[in-house]
């Protein structure tokens, strides 16, 4: 079993899940704003737990995964972010990257959490799996995740049909 990292920034702690983090993440997937452009529709409870269980497992078999954003100065749960093998039947394929993603509550949108959030935990990738590519895919019309992706170094390298039109972007 991998160890799941626990990340500090100024602000925030990225941290494994704790099973009464559930509560939260099924609320942050149920969101209809926060799903909007990312997979389109709210996820129900079961479909939560399912994502949450595949967390785990991401870090068991591939050594990287999501991690629980918690906000230092309230404790709160905000939202993840981390990076998948999704295997996604697209082209062209993003297979073998580590796809870097991201989903915060609506209240802790527009802070720069994002931003904070992914920049510590490219680094830690960056020290874990040197040379491994990273890639991400992006609604065009997610305004916000494109500029966090342009901060992050993220460039667009191809578009592709993936649960609608996205850009998939390479760093």
């Amino acid at each position: 079993m991998t160890n799941i990292p626990t990340l500090e920034t100024q602000r925030l702690i990225l941290r494994p899940h704790h099973l009464d983090d559930f509560e939260a993440h099924a609320t942050l997937w149920a969101n209809e704003d926060v799903v909007r452009l990312i997979s389109g529709a709210p996820s129900t409870r079961e479909q939560s737990w399912a994502r949450m269980l595949r967390i785990a497992g991401m870090w068991h078999h591939m050594g990287f995964g999501f991690l629980a954003i918690e906000e230092k100065a309230s404790r709160r749960f905000v939202g993840e972010a981390g990076f998948l093998e999704a295997r996604r039947e697209m082209e062209p394929s993003i297979e073998g990257t580590m796809e870097v993603g991201w989903a915060l509550m609506p209240a802790s949108q527009g802070r720069g959490y994002a931003t904070e959030a992914l920049t510590a935990l490219i680094g830690w990738a960056e020290a874990r799996f040197p040379g491994k590519a990273m890639s991400c895919i992006i609604s065009p019309e997610n305004a916000a995740s494109l500029r966090v992706a342009a901060k992050l170094g993220f460039r667009e390298t191809a578009r592709a049909r993936y649960n609608g039109e996205v850009i998939q972007f390479s760093r």
